[in-house]
């Protein structure tokens, strides 16, 4: 996939509305149109010259809808093998890594201001108009829906304070027998144990991270020189240089410096992060020449962008809540994964095999159930909050539960005090709070998880990261599984892998597709020595489905059928579920064995 190739330096006041085209055949006569419900709360409050900006999102993907197959190459060869990890090799690709026809973005260009963004996965393109060309654009047969692109401000915070690069670092470990000289940045890595990680060889060689923000506007700045930058695009201004415009305000794109700096900066005896020796993809998906810069279609066009180059890991710190009126807010109710459309998309590039990062939010003070921001509350995404040097949580690190329970949350690295460069100069560092910092410091962990265990999924990076997290034995609303331990992850990962003596081809479990009575699968799966065992079913998002198993069993081959029904007697849906077997020996300390097959049920 290529970014549009556009360029647009002026600004134009909007307000941004998505354009929602389902996935589904073609009818002669399109079926009347319904405003989407956040759309039609104001409709009648918009005046008629005010500019809207839409998806094109379309009933269907025209004459490619037809296709018997889609081809393997809409997307990258990297971007396929991230995906074998997570789905079978006939299901890799899919009808929403298709384009959009041409013929449909065509005509709704013709009828509105501008086209903005496309998004192959939703079926939709983004656009600028007034509420009659909004009008004459659901009249056209293919359209089906209206509705609001979200946008938000960024929260405020304080300004980087500038200090000199040679003070001394905090005490909090010897630097004596690193591989590395942290500098300033010691105190933030050894936290998190990511130092022990770099002095294993690790650096996050041969992992592709994508890092969404404001833009890059120095990346002359000397913790950059040995930066290695795979692709840059701008989806603000649609060109292929990230930072904004050379005549913008010096703070324009110097948030994206600041988190790309405690992300992969490497200046010896200054600042180091902790993945420098990965490869980058930088996307600028923040206006702030906007009074709403964070607007959601500007970040799913990046993620799917960057999914088609070969992503393994994204870092982004940015979240949607708040709007200007009269657009209506996101509320706490929102929070539930499946709302807003950026947290959707952050769902589907999991369920595609990359790694989510996002910041959990700084709306710790205020008094609701619940305080982060979209996407955040996905069911797959790590979202990252914020402690001190000293491990106390930052007071406006938001908090959860999702409305549906689940704990956000899910990690903690340092958002107080963070150690970074800044954009006065091309040698300036300095410090900043909020969950906004703390979240490429989860990110660069992420990466060297990879590095080292490349065949893990986005489910079990995850579980790695939070299981050994400071809280995992207590987890709360505020601090979810604590603060992340990036040595213990990878070892958890290491005891996570498969036996090497396993009869099952490395394997502990093998899943029998034929399968004699009914639908569901078969499992065979071997127990090498009397354990403690227990199967579980997973669904894409991480959800326990079913818990088909939990007793000890002696040294021996079993077998088992799980018949496609739920822990509650109910039928599960077609689609993508993931297969855990852990092993815990009942004599003496000995090695847990944890063995993950993914399974697909089809009815």
């Amino acid at each position: 996939m290529q970014p549009p190739t556009t360029l647009h330096r002026r600004l134009v006041p909007t307000l941004v509305v998505v354009f929602a085209l389902a996935t589904c055949a073609a009818r002669a006569e399109a079926a009347s149109l319904q405003l989407g419900p956040q759309l039609e709360r104001v409709w009648n409050r918009v005046e008629p010259d005010e500019t809207i900006v839409a998806w094109v999102f379309l009933r269907d993907k025209g004459e490619l809808s037809t296709k018997a197959q889609v081809p393997r190459d809409v997307v990258s060869e990297r971007s396929i093998r991230r995906r074998l990890k997570v789905r079978d090799p006939e299901d890799v690709v899919d009808a929403t890594d298709l384009p959009l026809d041409l013929r449909y973005v065509a005509a709704i260009r013709s009828r509105v201001a501008r086209v903005r963004q496309r998004s192959k996965w939703f079926n939709a393109v983004s656009v600028e108009a007034t509420r009659a060309q909004l009008s004459d654009v659901m009249a056209l047969p293919f359209v089906r829906e209206v509705e609001l692109v979200a946008r938000s401000r960024r929260e405020k915070l304080p300004e980087p304070v500038r200090k000199s690069a040679t003070a001394a670092p905090p005490e909090l470990g010897s630097s004596a027998s690193n591989l590395h000289d942290y500098g300033n940045a010691l105190n933030q890595l050894e936290q998190i144990r990511v130092i022990d990680l770099h002095n294993l060889g690790l650096d996050g060689s041969d992992v592709v991270v994508g890092h969404f923000d404001n833009g890059h506007r120095l990346l002359t700045h000397e913790v950059f020189s040995r930066l290695h930058i795979l692709a840059t695009w701008d989806f603000v201004d649609h060109d292929p240089d990230p930072a904004p415009a050379p005549t913008a305000p010096l703070a324009f794109g110097a948030h994206g410096i600041a988190t790309l700096s405690i992300l992969a900066g490497y200046e010896p005896g200054k600042l180091i992060g902790p993945a420098f020796g990965a490869r980058y993809i930088l996307a600028r998906t923040e206006n702030d020449a906007s009074e709403t810069p964070i607007e959601e279609d500007n970040w799913v066009a990046a993620i799917e962008w960057a999914d088609s180059i070969g992503v393994d890991v994204t870092s982004t710190s940015l979240g949607y809540r708040s709007f200007d009126s009269p657009w209506p807010d996101h509320t706490w109710r929102s929070m539930n994964g499946n709302t807003t459309l950026i947290t959707r998309a952050a769902d589907l590039a999991a369920e595609r095999g990359i790694v989510v990062v996002n910041a959990v939010g700084n709306g710790g003070f205020a008094v609701e159930p619940n305080t982060m921001v979209a996407p955040a509350d996905g069911d797959y995404v790590i979202a990252v909050g914020s402690v001190d040097a000293d491990g106390v949580r930052a007071g406006s690190s938001a908090y959860g539960p999702t409305v549906d329970g689940r704990t956000k949350p899910d990690v903690l690295a340092r958002g107080a005090g963070t150690w970074l460069a800044v954009t006065s100069n091309t040698n300036a560092y300095g410090t900043a709070g909020g969950t906004s910092l703390a979240t490429p410091l989860v990110a660069g962990a992420a990466a060297l998880l990879l590095q080292a265990h490349p065949h893990a999924t986005p489910l079990e990076i995850r579980d790695a990261l939070r299981l050994t997290a400071s809280r995992a034995e207590s987890v709360d609303r505020l601090e979810g599984w604590g603060i992340i331990n990036a040595l213990a992850a990878h070892r958890y990962l290491i005891d996570a892998g498969p036996d090497p003596g396993s009869p099952y081809a490395s394997r502990l479990a093998r899943v029998v597709r034929d399968q004699v009575s009914g639908p569901g699968k078969t499992i065979q799966y071997k127990v090498p020595a009397p354990s403690h065992v227990t199967l579980r079913i997973y669904n894409v998002r991480g959800r326990l489905v079913r818990e088909l198993l939990s007793t000890a069993q002696s040294t021996d081959e079993y077998e088992i059928h799980w018949n496609g029904l739920d822990d509650g007697g109910r039928f599960v849906g077609s689609g993508v579920y993931f297969l855990r077997l852990r092993l815990q020996p009942l004599a003496g300390p000995g090695r847990t064995l944890v063995d993950t097959h993914k399974l697909s049920l089809v009815r």
